[in-house]
């Protein structure tokens, strides 16, 4: 292949996904000169798993990357046809937002923002080698032997790095939605000297809605009042479209349980370790034995296309059999389907070789984002292309690096899990990952992270004003309430009576009948004339702070003490191997890992607290 000059930039991207497109805007943004690389420009911001943002952890994601000035969020109310805040019978911790996306929307809204985007190149084309001067990032080549010499390179390749896809024996060098995979890049980089591994996931079959019978399904409404994902969208959103849920029967598990010797899964042709949280059917059969039946989510693929997602019936199983499994389930036993749910194989490295910046230890200017890094989902793959992105551009301006605590974030947890502990799976983001999970609630994501992408430079400063004006007014109300009393009425005995509380014979500040599990905030308007007009999210904010107040300045206090360790910083050359004390495990963790402070070291895996002991007196020494 000749090779030619190409051009110059400071950043290139590597893929187009959902990692790929936070990462490029988020340089760009910066004011580097980006250019972002894909396959296939219809394939940018492709939805192959499901066409739905958010969801249990993954919602909270959504709203802190919308907080640090991410796009994600944005594209979403523009795009989603479908809202439901999931687990709202459940306490605010774990409250996550989830929302149907128009499929064929979302990608052309994120390809016409990477196509406008200021100091922003969009290229089709197959990058199949890295190149390096000196140990560092200095070129990225195309395979029509373009070459283009940069300063800092962000892997962003999803599922398409040496990806394979299975069908039963259908077997296909494949990315995603028949898209063709990057084999040679793997090669590059395993010349690079990456620690890659092999990862699996799966899609669902699609149906024709036209063979659907919806009379014998339940249908799920959206939620009455939609609230949207970014914190800039003034309107609610609307719900356009409706979804259903169905039951597999026993019928379909004997279809399964007769086919396994077919199974890719159970056959030995599947190599990559899958998903634990999101497994295929036929592993649900397997491992759930006594289980009769098992739930499927009837998603609609958009507004302009009668496709349907059928969650939950992942599969590699052959495409015959795949069509008896459907033809089992109510409300499926007519479905025509348009495209067979498959298996997908990919290259990714070991997260552990990463930085906390996501830069790769060994290579300077190297980055990982996304199914790259170990993670699976949409929005796990945005929040670490954001991070590289910032943290790329940061670099070559020759700024500190962008880290987001655990403390702080479920976008720092997510990245801590992965280079400290690593996974021997797809990393999926829930909410139980975090261990301040009532501090990192999805409903303040802006309070606790908007200053940080201002400092950035990706917030206006006029967003930030709003939000310190709103909390002002959450602070505001709730001295209020505390400092407002109510007098003992008939007509509040009555209301408390309803309700199912005690009576306040003697009166009492407003704020303490707020503490009542019984009571809402607005519940106390009838009871209270000098009530401020609050917006809902601001009067939300009051109710949550008063009701978990003791819990919250509980694990404040767990904050602060975690802030103690990880300011006990390790020098970045230390050698673990020559300290006493600590266990043979330990040195050799610790010295691959190479913690950056006390705290990342006592969260690594094989460490126990005599080590992180032993760490303390030596640095006391």
């Amino acid at each position: 292949m000749t090779e030619f000059d190409a051009g110059q930039f400071d950043i290139a991207v590597i893929g187009a996904g959902h990692a790929g497109i936070e990462a490029a805007l988020a340089a760009a943004r910066l004011g580097l000169e980006t250019i972002v690389f894909t396959i296939n420009l219809d394939a940018v911001g492709n939805m192959p798993c499901n066409p739905a943002i958010g969801g249990t952890g993954k919602g909270h994601l959504v709203r802190e990357l919308d907080a640090l000035g991410g796009e994600m969020a944005k594209a979403a109310d523009e795009c989603c046809i479908q809202y439901r805040l999931l687990n709202k019978g459940k306490g605010p911790a774990v409250w996550s937002l989830r929302a149907q996306a128009d499929r064929r929307r979302y990608q052309e809204r994120m390809k016409h923002t990477l196509e406008r985007q200021e100091h922003l190149t969009v290229r089709q084309g197959e990058v199949v080698e890295i190149r390096t001067e000196g140990g560092a990032v200095s070129a990225v080549v195309l395979a029509t032997g373009a070459v283009f010499s940069v300063k800092a390179a962000i892997l962003a390749t999803g599922t398409y790095l040496a990806g394979r896809t299975i069908v039963g024996e259908c077997i296909e060098d494949s990315g995603p939605d028949g898209m063709h995979a990057a084999g040679r890049l793997t090669d590059s980089l395993r010349k690079l000297g990456l620690p890659l591994r092999r990862f699996k996931t799966g899609t669902p079959p699609r149906v024709n809605a036209r063979s659907v019978d919806f009379e014998e399904m339940e249908i799920q409404y959206g939620d009455a009042l939609p609230v949207p994902f970014s914190y800039s969208t003034k309107s609610p959103p609307e719900n356009r479209a409706v979804c259903y849920l169905t039951w597999t029967t026993e019928e379909t598990l004997r279809i399964v349980r007769e086919n396994l010797d077919r199974a890719p899964m159970y056959s030995g042709v599947i190599e990559g370790v899958g998903p634990r949280y999101c497994p295929s059917f036929e592993t649900k059969v397997v491992r759930f034995p006594d289980k009769l039946r098992h739930q499927l989510f009837v998603e609609p693929m958009g507004l302009h296309t009668e496709e349907l997602y059928i969650q939950g019936f992942s599969s590699s199983m052959p495409e015959e059999v795949q069509i008896q499994m459907l033809h089992s389930v109510p409300g499926l036993r007519h479905a025509v389907m348009t495209r067979p749910a498959y298996a997908i194989e990919y290259d990714c490295i070991d997260p552990l070789a990463l930085r906390p910046t996501l830069e790769v230890k060994a290579i300077p200017g190297l980055y990982g984002a996304g199914q790259f890094n170990g993670s699976s989902g949409y929005e796990e793959a945005a929040v670490q292309g954001f991070v590289a992105g910032v943290n790329a551009a940061r670099k070559l301006r020759g700024e500190s690096d962008f880290i987001l605590s655990r403390s702080e974030s479920y976008i720092g947890t997510l990245i801590d899990d992965l280079v400290t502990k690593g996974t021997n799976e797809p990393y999926r983001m829930m909410t139980s990952r975090s261990e301040y999970r009532l501090l990192l609630r999805q409903d303040n994501a802006d309070q606790r992270l908007t200053r940080r992408g201002w400092e950035i430079g990706l917030v206006p400063e006029e967003r930030l004003r709003e939000v310190e004006a709103k909390y002002a007014a959450v602070d505001r109300e709730i001295a209020r309430l505390t400092h407002t009393g109510v007098a003992p009425s008939p007509a509040l005995a009555a209301f408390l009576a309803e309700r199912g509380t005690a009576d306040a014979p003697d009166g009492c500040p407003l704020v303490a009948l707020l503490r009542r599990p019984q009571l809402t905030y607005a519940d106390l308007a009838p009871f209270d004339p000098d009530r401020p007009d609050l917006p809902p999210d601001a009067a939300e904010q009051v109710e949550i702070s008063v009701k978990y107040a003791g819990y919250i300045q509980r694990q404040q206090k767990q904050v602060e003490d975690f802030r103690k360790m990880e300011r006990r910083r390790l020098p970045p050359d230390l050698d673990y191997s020559a300290i006493q004390g600590l266990r043979l495990e330990a040195r050799e963790k610790l010295n691959a890992v190479r913690p950056a402070d006390l705290g990342q070291a006592s969260r690594i895996s094989g460490v126990s607290p005599a080590d992180v002991t032993a760490l303390m007196i030596y640095l006391e020494r």
